[in-house]
């Protein structure tokens, strides 16, 4: 158990982040600083941590990071980056912003945390996690975007062991696919889950394990590091493996298309539910203004009635 540390732990108000957080909660004379967008469900996870909204995606946001773990602890024993985000989709759509959006929270951001952290420690002792993905070394249909993001800082921690100081470990953990809301963020439509699945609590206890011993790589899933060197030795295996996936995504396609249509259906059939109302409303304020006008006529008929009788 990793104990008497001071954390940071950005992504933890859900998913792996979230199973992180209660093993480092457990740990004797810890302090975690727990980053999230929203932090509702942790605001009072424990005495040890605290709780801070802050969106990550930005350099402002990570630079408020830092200077909140250094008001609260001084130095920064852990620093682990795992907040990020995916799209299913099938990448087919002119979006610069959209894309940008995924490269800053899940590649940008941990490298400037990285730069950060080494000013930071100042040739003191640290570690720095990052939460890369299975997916950053096999790359997914669907996960276009998602997957080259993963697949940009799994070549960033690459290069930067080869030039990093002597006084940081960096160990990071490659997840398979994990049951978590994760994928509800990926795709408002549901879709089926990359095979193979495993639990975010068991990913969580593989990388606190992994950190303990100071390891460079966890991959908590030994099926998939069964399944890299049977690709390597006989690629077919990879290619019906790709293929099975692929069919999750056409399948997914179609079912976004009829979602699709439901919704332009339903939005028709609210247009013309309010064009109905619109009508219905007019006919009935024309109604009320000839009321009005022929209660106008009575009563001034009704005056001038009176004034011809005084």
């Amino acid at each position: 158990m990793i104990d008497n540390k001071s954390i940071v732990l950005t992504g933890a108000s859900s998913g792996i982040g979230f199973e992180v957080l209660k093993l480092l909660a457990r740990g004797k004379g810890n302090r975690i600083l727990a980053v999230a967008r929203h932090v509702d469900n942790i605001k009072y996870f424990a005495d040890n941590v605290t709780a801070f909204a802050c969106d990550i995606s930005t350099k402002e946001g990570v630079d408020r990071v830092f200077a909140k773990a250094e008001e609260l602890f001084g130095k920064i024993d852990l620093f682990y980056a795992n907040a990020g985000f995916p799209y299913y989709e099938e990448f087919n759509y002119e979006d610069w912003d959209r894309v940008d959006a995924m490269f800053r929270t899940n590649t940008i951001s941990p490298i400037y945390t990285y730069a950060k952290y080494i000013r930071h420690l100042d040739g003191r002792p640290g570690i720095l996690a990052y939460t890369v993905s299975a997916i950053g070394e096999m790359a997914m249909p669907g996960y276009a975007i998602y997957s080259s993001s993963k697949f940009a800082l799994n070549g960033f921690q690459q290069a930067i062991r080869l030039e990093k100081p002597e006084n940081l470990q960096i160990t990071c953990l490659y997840p398979v696919a994990t049951d978590t809301n994760f994928f509800k963020v990926a795709n408002a439509v549901e879709f089926e889950k990359p095979f193979p699945v495993q639990k975010p609590s068991h990913v969580a206890r593989k990388m606190i394990e992994g950190i303990e011993q100071g390891r460079e790589k966890v991959s908590p899933c030994g099926l998939f590091g069964f399944a890299k060197v049977l690709m390597g030795v006989a690629p077919p295996v990879r290619t019906v493996y790709w293929k099975l996936e692929t069919a999750k995504l056409e399948r997914f396609k179609k079912k976004l298309s009829v979602y699709h249509e439901r919704v332009h259906e339903d939005v028709k059939a609210a247009v013309e539910k309010g064009r109905e109302v619109r009508e219905e409303i007019g006919e009935k304020a024309e109604k009320v203004r000839e009321e009005i006008g022929e209660k106008a006529h009575e009563v001034r008929e009704e005056i001038k009635d009176k004034f011809h009788g005084i």
